[in-house]
């Protein structure tokens, strides 16, 4: 198996330390493009793609391996073990959060910090937990993406972007939804939104920073708290850039966090 040409890896920088970049749903590892310049000087960053998003090897997508994130885990792992990093600086945007936290569970000796841009272990609400969404709001939306992917998209992406004075953000991320398999993004979207990674949280060993946005639909501040309460070694940075794509919407504010975040480690 040829994990490079799979998840189409590519390295770029002049450090040596390995920054791995993982995407968020519906995306690929374009959206990274305004805060790879800032670390590129310092470290040797590695870029891929989920298998079923970007330019992977669709063909190598398997339906049961990624019905749940594990299967995605297990793509950061394969990246991971391929190129044989060690001391890796996992930055993971929403669902890539909990991505980094299965497969920094599996492999802790791997991993050096886990840095998660609007992270959420669960989104469904739960009793006296706040994750954003009731469970008939998914269903809800999932219905949506069977019955009209194109309005799916077009009626998410303004709320996941947010900054409507700006609507070119939105539109890219419109975009982005529907250059993806509606098949393949419509397993991804259960996969992350039906997830429950709570349990995993206070095994988690390798320090870790919570970039929070303000104003975000689909990761509250109410999620940011209780991850930073429930993750051991675990920083919370409260942003003032409202969506949930701080990297593309705020990247200056993003870099400063993620700089000053490590300089202190």
């Amino acid at each position: 198996m040829d994990v490079v040409k799979r998840n189409n890896v590519r390295l770029i920088g002049r450090g040596t330390q390995p920054m791995l970049l993982a995407h968020g749903f519906g995306c690929d590892q374009n959206m990274w493009r305004f805060l790879t310049p800032a670390f590129e000087d310092d470290y040797r960053i590695v870029l891929f793609d989920y298998v079923g998003s970007g330019k992977s090897d669709v063909s190598a997508y398997d339906e049961r391996r990624y019905a749940t994130l594990d299967g995605y885990a297990q793509d950061v792992l394969d990246v991971v073990e391929a190129l044989d990093l060690h001391d890796v600086i996992f930055v993971g945007h929403s669902v890539s959060s909990m991505v980094g936290v299965l497969a920094a569970n599996r492999q802790p000796e791997r991993f050096e910090r886990l840095i998660m841009v609007g992270p959420s272990p669960r989104y469904i609400n739960d009793s006296d937990y706040v994750g954003g969404f009731e469970r008939a709001d998914i269903e809800g939306l999932l219905e949506l993406m069977d019955k009209n992917y194109i309005g799916w998209s077009s009626f998410l992406a303004p709320v996941i972007m947010k900054n409507e004075d700006r609507p070119e953000l939105w539109q890219e991320l419109h975009e982005s939804f529907c250059s993806t398999d509606p098949k393949i993004a419509r397993r991804f979207a259960e996969a992350t939104f039906f997830a429950d990674n709570r349990g995993d949280l206070a095994r988690v060993a390798v320090p870790s920073l919570i970039l929070q946005c303000a104003e975000d639909a689909i990761a509250p501040v109410e999620v940011g708290t209780y991850l930073n309460r429930t993750m051991p070694a675990s920083t919370l940075r409260l942003l003032r850039a409202t969506g949930h794509c701080p990297h593309v919407s705020h990247p200056a504010e993003t870099i400063e966090a993620i700089k000053e975040y490590l300089r202190a480690a």
